[in-house]
C-alpha cells in the first residue's frame, strides 16, 4: 500500500489529524493563540472572536484562553496599557473608551483607564493641535476645522475650546488672506 502525498491526505477524510492540528487545515488553536498574542497584546474577548472560526467547540476554545491566562500571556491590563500606549498621545478620553469598550474592556481597568485620559486630556489636546496646525487660525471657518479635528478624535468640547486659540487678524488685515 503507498504512502499518500500531504496534499492528498489533505484531501482524504478518512486521513487521521497530524499531531498538534485541529481538524481543520493549519495550526492548532494554541498555535494560533500565540501567533496572535506575539503581535500584540489581546483581551480575552478578541482572542476569543479571533480563534472562533477555527475552534471545532466552545470547550476547547474556553480550554486555550484558559491556558494562555493561566500561563500568563493573556493580561486583561497589560492589553489596556498597550492600547493606551500606542493610542492614547493621538486621543482623548471619549473616543480611547470607546474603543476599550469594543475590545471587551469593562469594569476596573475601563474606569481606570478613562481616569488616566480625563486627567491628561488638556495636554494630550495641546499637543495633537500643535502637531497638525501649529498656528491660531485665521477665520472662524478654520477655527471651527481645527475644533471638529480634535472633536473627532475624542477630546471633550470645553478642553477642544481652550486648547484651539481664537481667531487671529491676518498679516494685512484683507479678509480672506491666510497668510
Amino acid at each position: 500500500m503507498r504512502r499518500l502525498t500531504r496534499s492528498e491526505a489533505a484531501h482524504d477524510p478518512h486521513a487521521p489529524a497530524e499531531p498538534g492540528r485541529t481538524g481543520r487545515d493549519g495550526p492548532s488553536l494554541r498555535a494560533r493563540a500565540l501567533r496572535l498574542l506575539a503581535r500584540r497584546d489581546h483581551t480575552r474577548t478578541e482572542l476569543a472572536q479571533r480563534l472562533a472560526p477555527y475552534a471545532d467547540d466552545e470547550a476547547a476554545l474556553q480550554a486555550v484562553l484558559d491556558e494562555c491566562a493561566a500561563k500568563g500571556w493573556l493580561d486583561e491590563q497589560r492589553a489596556v496599557e498597550a492600547h493606551l500606549h500606542r493610542r492614547g498621545q493621538r486621543l482623548g478620553a471619549a473616543r480611547l473608551s470607546a474603543e476599550l469598550r469594543a475590545r471587551g474592556i469593562d469594569g476596573e481597568a475601563l474606569a481606570q483607564a478613562r481616569a488616566w485620559a480625563e486627567a491628561t486630556e488638556a495636554q494630550r489636546a495641546q499637543a495633537v493641535w500643535a502637531r497638525r496646525f501649529g498656528q491660531p487660525p485665521h477665520d472662524v471657518t478654520e477655527r471651527a476645522r481645527q475644533q471638529r479635528f480634535l472633536l473627532a478624535r475624542g477630546f471633550a468640547p470645553e478642553v477642544v475650546r481652550r486648547v484651539v486659540p481664537q481667531v487671529v487678524d491676518g498679516g494685512d488685515g484683507a479678509p480672506g488672506d491666510d497668510g
